[in-house]
């Protein structure tokens, strides 16, 4: 479900970065809708950063990698 939630914010920060584009090259003089469309992608990229840490820190995200699973412990090196 978190893994969801995050595809969806990243696919809406990349709709607002093309809708603020679009908004640029639209209203030459105005830029009432792009900096509107730039606090949109702010506030989703401020939630996806939220999510991940909440991810993170459950331990919902994280090292659960095939190659992190079996992974021998370090041993200290010995000096002579």
């Amino acid at each position: 479900m978190l893994k969801i939630l995050i595809v969806v914010l990243l696919i809406a920060i990349v709709a607002s970065l093309f809708s603020g584009a679009v908004f640029f090259f639209k209203d030459q003089g105005s830029t009432r809708r792009t900096l509107h469309a730039l606090g949109v992608r702010i506030t989703l990229a401020i939630l996806l950063m939220i999510t991940i840490t909440y991810g993170v820190l459950s331990g919902q995200l994280g090292l659960n990698a095939p190659w992190h699973q079996n992974a021998p412990a370090a041993q200290p090196a010995v000096s002579p």
